[in-house]
């Protein structure tokens, strides 16, 4: 056989396999997607939600489809590496929580940030956490994915008695699993987006302990009042489950105080709903790191974070989902220069706690303590 009809054998032989092994991993992935789908749908809340459609969760705006051109903005980013100063160049400071949280819960508010979404919170002798990730890095494994930039405040095991656990969607920087598991004994309840208990419930947790919220959905605890709020964002652990859990921001609610956590978010009109039905609070939590332009609709930046604090009528604002991971392209500083910016001339008030910091609100001292260590 001539040498050039070898080599056109060859090249339709490659083609054959490529094209062999391009429909084998499609047909494979629509299937393990769908398979996906219907394990997750399994109880008639999910399937009646007004947030599900065609197999997944959706946000009351749909976001946009990631075109090609955002795409290969995005690479390009991240290809040239961002902004400077990514990452801290110094250690930042971290406030070691030991045993200020006693068993009884405080009546009046108080609360600890614990590093980028992670808050620890009590009020009428209830304590709550939000979020909690303690592990070294936001990711499926923990010898790659995005690496803390400082300790955590508190050990899983030296944590106080909880009473319940708050998720606001299944990311691996909002939902740690490692932590899910160990504090799984203690006597507390687990308040998640409809979808998260499935996971929860297949690293152990029991089912009695877990209550799945829809948007609007409302529990009472003593005297608060725990709702389910809306958010603009998306979920997903893995390449094939996008948006088979729900995502949710949060409003608790009692005669002396009015909380709110952002959780992750772009911009919605439903944030006018929820001030409508909830509005005043006293304190919101709100993220404001991890956003760019090619991404916006799914993270706000710190100028719409102080827009969405006007709107729902908080009198404080506690920024999280900051200085603890490198999630987006600026620099660690810049979401808190950027709200400090937008408050002042805003007129809105900002408190900037160090991580592990205990703040009671009406004896808390303000400082910009970051600005040390740029």
């Amino acid at each position: 056989m001539p040498e050039k009809m070898r080599k056109i054998k060859k090249i339709r032989k490659t083609i054959m396999w490529i094209i062999i092994i391009t429909v084998v991993s499609t047909i494979f992935a629509i299937s393990y997607r769908f398979y996906l789908s219907k394990s997750f749908a399994y109880n008639d809340e999910i399937l009646h939600s007004k947030n599900y459609n065609n197999g997944k969760f959706v946000n009351s705006i749909p976001n946009p489809n990631f075109s090609f051109n955002n795409f290969g903005k995005m690479v390009l980013k991240y290809i040239k590496g961002g902004q400077r100063d990514r990452k801290p160049s110094k250690t930042l400071p971290v406030i070691e929580i030991g045993s200020e949280f006693s068993d009884i819960a405080s009546k009046n508010l108080r609360f600890a940030w614990l590093g980028h979404s992670s808050i620890m919170i009590e009020f009428e002798n209830k304590r709550f956490l939000f979020d909690p990730v303690f592990s070294e890095r936001a990711s499926i494994v923990q010898w790659i994915g995005p690496k803390r930039f400082h300790k955590s405040p508190i050990e899983v095991s030296n944590l106080p008695k909880l009473d319940a656990v708050i998720i606001s969607h299944d990311h691996y920087d909002h939902l740690d699993k490692n932590v899910i598991k160990q504090i799984g004994n203690q006597e507390l309840i687990f308040l998640v987006p409809l979808g998260i208990g499935k996971r929860l419930e297949g690293w152990g947790i029991k089912k009695s302990k877990i209550i799945e919220f829809d948007w609007w959905d409302e529990i009472q605890l003593g005297d608060i009042t725990i709702a389910s709020t809306p958010a603009r964002h998306y979920s997903g652990r893995g390449i094939f489950d996008k948006d088979l859990t729900l995502w949710c921001s949060w409003a608790l609610i009692c005669k002396n105080h009015r909380v709110f956590i952002s959780g992750d978010t772009g911009m919605t009109p439903e944030f006018k709903k929820i001030s409508k039905k909830y509005a005043p609070f006293n304190i919101s939590f709100m993220k404001i790191g991890a956003y760019d332009e090619t991404w916006s609709y799914i993270q706000i930046n710190p100028e719409e974070a102080i827009q969405i604090q006007r709107e729902i009528k908080a009198d404080v604002l506690v920024p999280t989902h900051w200085a603890t991971f490198d999630l987006g392209l600026h620099s660690w500083y810049e979401p808190i220069e950027r709200l400090i910016d937008a408050s002042n001339s805003k007129g809105t008030k900002v408190l900037t706690p160090k991580v592990g910091e205990i703040v009671n609100l009406k004896q808390y001292e303000n400082k910009y303590w970051w600005k040390e260590f740029k």
